[in-house]
């Protein structure tokens, strides 16, 4: 491969401003203008250098925790990266997100990571929102030795290549894991051996020789770039510094070894070439070096004289604007059932928006478990209703890539008990993803599924999990109870643009209701008051609403008024119309078959007890299952979920 001295002296210039960016961030630690903690890249810098460069503007790349030398090498200003690593609000993430976070999207840097590896499905997700864009543009996802044990990357290493994405997998092995090194926890010879399995092309080379690696993704992106699918660069090289700034850990490797590999040194590698080989006199080399000082000399200053973000921008920054939309006038309409309003919905929104497809296990083919997604292959395609391996985490990782990078993804989670396979991706990724990047990007992602039990499914396949969701700042949670509102509540959460979890009780599939044909949505965080009442409040969710209801019917008979609201979204939740309701009845109960210890209905109480203890007459009560993983045995499955007695017991014990 030819390459122009202009280019070789840019590849120089990268490398030092990697070099010294990260030696003056370490000068800023010690002097306590960069705090936390940071990762040096000093040793690395031909890896990325040669990587980017052999990208185009609307590539993408996704970094990990050690990832200033990506971003620089992709085009970052060093001014902005110098002010996120102060926690300035000039910085990239204005910020929010520090050295394991930058990200520049509009360089199409889709953030570096502080999970180790957890980048990878990111990537994969951004190169299939390029495959189905039908564009050519390709994807670099970094991950080091370390990352390389952890199984995402096995799994995307295989669904990339099922479906020949362009993603590239550059590896940079820099041979210790924090202190553990490759050789005491790598079987076999490596990633590249392993990438072979899956038939994807998979090369190793020396780290730090900057033309080695850029030949390597050179080629690696021409096959992508082609649809040839994925491909594997494995770059040897060596971090001259510890783990991070902060580490202070004992000496893990020998100082001949260290010696040794810093003799190796990339960039005095590349600058005996351009002396000796191509010409350039050491007088231009002195002025790039130079050019460099200033850039640091300024990006200090402009750093140090930012200001700090304030409160009010943090806690803007969580959550996108909602989108606003008007309920019908009319819920009146054709029978569905709870699971044909979702399929309505989701039909709907496909065929108004392109960026809208649908992904997981079984959804295709066969048109998943519960029927949600029948017929959506035949109408819209295998390219936006995808069957995937079973592979939670990576395709859930992928949808949030997918997101990142501009599309609409649906997420089918096929038993909501297997979310506990994709909460990284869910908890740290999509949830805080818009929130490290300083409020600035969108991840319109609906993440779906049937949870709950009364179908004998036992333990594992039968929780109610939405408490875990509640508690994570970024996410929406969602939890209709009737086919309208189905429709209407899955509608919204696919035109919202925040990380959305859709509660679905498989009890309620079969639950059939009026429903208008024309598309609608409801807005999300507006409680429905399902029967109007003057004695009490029941707040119910999913399920128990026709519990509730029941309850109500049952308790009408004595002369009780009961009134039963549903929240529909827990997260936003509509206070204003659930307190309204304690401060006309003075009394309380919530209903929901999750457990009782830690729920919905504790968050709930909380929130009532704290603003309207003056208006009720009674303690609230909560209705919810029993602190007993779900068994086997139908007579015990009913004992552990409540019942519609169980609320009458409730009502009438606060009376």
């Amino acid at each position: 491969m030819q390459i122009s001295v202009e280019m070789l002296e840019r590849f120089y210039q990268t490398m030092v401003r990697i070099r010294r960016f990260d030696e003056k961030t370490a000068e800023l630690f010690n002097s306590g203008l960069v705090k936390g903690t940071a990762h040096s890249y000093v040793g690395q810098e031909a890896v990325a250098t040669g990587a980017c460069a052999a990208l185009r503007a609307d590539d993408s790349v996704v970094g990990n925790h050690r990832g200033h030398g990506h971003c620089i090498a992709k085009g970052a200003r060093v001014d902005r990266m110098m002010a996120e690593l102060m926690g300035r609000v000039t910085g990239y993430c204005r910020g929010l997100g520090g050295s394991m976070h930058i990200a520049a999207l509009d360089l199409n840097i889709l953030g570096c990571n502080g999970i180790v590896a957890a980048g990878v499905p990111l990537g994969a997700g951004a190169a299939l929102a390029a495959r189905l864009e039908g564009s050519d543009r390709v994807t670099v996802a970094f991950f080091g030795d370390g990352g390389a044990n952890q199984g995402v990357v096995y799994e995307a290493l295989n669904l990339t290549a099922v479906w020949k994405l362009p993603l590239i997998f550059v590896c940079e092995n820099n041979q210790y894991a924090l202190s553990t090194s490759a050789t005491r926890s790598t079987a076999g010879e490596g990633v590249v051996t392993r990438a072979r399995a899956f038939g994807i092309p998979a090369v190793r080379v020396e780290g730090n020789d900057v033309l080695a690696v850029h030949e390597a993704v050179a080629a690696a992106v021409e096959r992508g770039r082609r649809g040839e699918g994925p491909s594997v660069v494995e770059a040897l090289t060596y971090r001259w510094g510890g783990h991070s700034m902060r580490a202070n850990l004992p000496d893990y490797r020998t100082k001949e070894e260290e010696l040794e590999w810093m003799e190796r040194d990339p960039i005095a590698r590349l600058e005996r070439g351009l002396l000796d080989t191509h010409g350039v006199k050491e007088m231009r080399l002195k002025e790039l070096r130079e050019a460099v000082e200033h850039e640091l000399e300024e990006a200090v200053r402009f750093a140090t004289g930012s200001p700090e973000p304030t409160v009010e921008m943090m806690e803007a920054s969580v959550y996108a604007p909602r989108i606003e939309v008007r309920e019908p006038a009319s819920r009146a309409g054709r029978e569905l059932t709870f699971a044909e309003a979702l399929n309505e919905a989701l039909r709907d929104e496909m065929a108004r928006d392109r960026r809208v497809f649908v992904m997981g296990e079984d959804v295709g083919l066969i048109g998943g478990i519960f029927t949600v997604t029948r017929g959506l292959r035949e109408q819209f395609g295998e390219d936006r209703v995808r069957d995937t391996p079973i592979t939670e985490p990576v395709f859930c990782g992928m949808g949030v890539g997918a997101a990142i990078a501009g599309m609409r993804p649906i997420i089918e989670v096929q038993i909501f008990d297997f979310v506990t396979l994709m909460m990284d991706q869910i908890v740290n990724q999509a949830a805080k993803f818009r929130f490290m990047l300083g409020g600035m990007p969108t991840v319109p992602l609906v993440i779906r599924g049937p949870q709950g039990g009364g179908i004998r499914l036992a333990a594992q396949h039968s929780q109610s999990l939405e408490a875990w969701f509640l508690h994570v700042p970024g996410l929406v949670v969602v939890a209709p109870s009737t086919p309208y509102d189905a429709k209407g509540l899955l509608t919204a959460a696919i035109r919202d643009d925040n990380p959305v979890m859709f509660l679905e009780h498989k009890m309620l599939y079969p639950l059939k209701g009026e429903v208008p044909a024309e598309p609608y949505a409801i807005p999300l965080g507006k409680a429905d008051i399902k029967r109007a009442g003057s004695h009490a409040t029941v707040v119910a969710t999913q399920m128990m609403v026709q519990r509730a209801l029941g309850a109500a019917s049952d308790l009408e008979q004595d002369g009780v008024s009961v009134e039963v609201i549903d929240p529909r979204t827990l997260v936003p939740l509509d206070v204003d119309t659930i307190l309204g309701s304690v401060r006309k009845t003075g009394r309380l109960v919530i209903a929901h078959e999750a457990v009782k210890r830690g729920g919905f209905g504790a968050e709930l109480a909380a929130v009532v007890m704290e603003q309207a203890l003056d208006d009720l007459d009674a303690p609230v009560v909560r209705v919810g299952a029993r602190a007993v993983p779900m068994p086997y045995n139908d007579t015990l499955e009913k004992a552990v979920i409540p019942s519609r007695e169980d609320i009458v017991s409730a009502v009438r014990g606060i009376l």
